[in-house]
């Protein structure tokens, strides 16, 4: 066999193109698939990049060198289940509800937290079913959190981030126990919030 009739049956190999009788199989084999990735977006976690410095330094910590983003697992597995002063959740904004935002949880319900600019009020008292949440910056005009808006209820949290995924040299589980705010918080009992029945 001559060395150019191998090639051409090479080059043909290479060329594959698939028949019309496979090809009408692929959405057999994508389409069952499709409710899964849903189902597991929206109820078990996805990655989210951290865009912005309002969660530097703990998130994005080289924001100021590079404008890197961190990508991190937010778990969507009962989000709102245990929640404790430190840990970092994302919720909808309550001023633009197409946006997901992370911030760290300060307060629960029944604290009372001494408010940081722009908030108009010195002290807010957190009601049942809501939490304050800030951004980890110490400018405050780098984040919108709840220092803008309020606190924000419950039902708006979707997850919780667990993981940073990238960059490589912050790989690993998020250790929120281990935070220490700059907001101060007089820790109240959850049957002390208004409008706990």
């Amino acid at each position: 066999m001559s060395t150019s009739r191998i090639f051409s049956q090479l080059n043909r190999r290479l060329r594959w193109r698939p028949t019309w009788r496979e090809v009408r199989y692929w959405p057999l084999t994508i389409l069952p698939w499709i409710p899964a990735v849903i189902f597991f977006n929206d109820h078990v976690g996805e990655h989210v990049w951290i865009n912005g410095q309002s969660m530097y330094p703990f998130l994005n910590s080289s924001f100021n060198e590079d404008l890197s983003k961190d990508l991190c697992w937010n778990s969507r597995w009962n989000p709102t289940a245990n929640l404790k002063r430190g840990m970092i959740v994302s919720y909808q904004s309550p001023a633009h509800p197409e946006v997901l935002v992370v911030k760290r949880i300060i307060a629960l319900g029944g604290d009372i937290v001494y408010t940081r600019a722009p908030c108009p009020v010195p002290t807010v008292h957190i009601p049942a079913n809501h939490v304050w949440v800030e951004g980890d910056n110490k400018d405050s005009t780098k984040s919108l959190d709840s220092n803008t808006y309020g606190p924000i209820p419950l039902n708006l949290i979707t997850g919780r981030l667990t993981h940073v995924i990238w960059p490589w040299r912050s790989l690993g589980a998020i250790h929120w126990e281990e935070f220490k705010g700059r907001t101060r918080v007089i820790k109240g009992r959850r049957d002390n919030a208004p409008g706990w029945d």
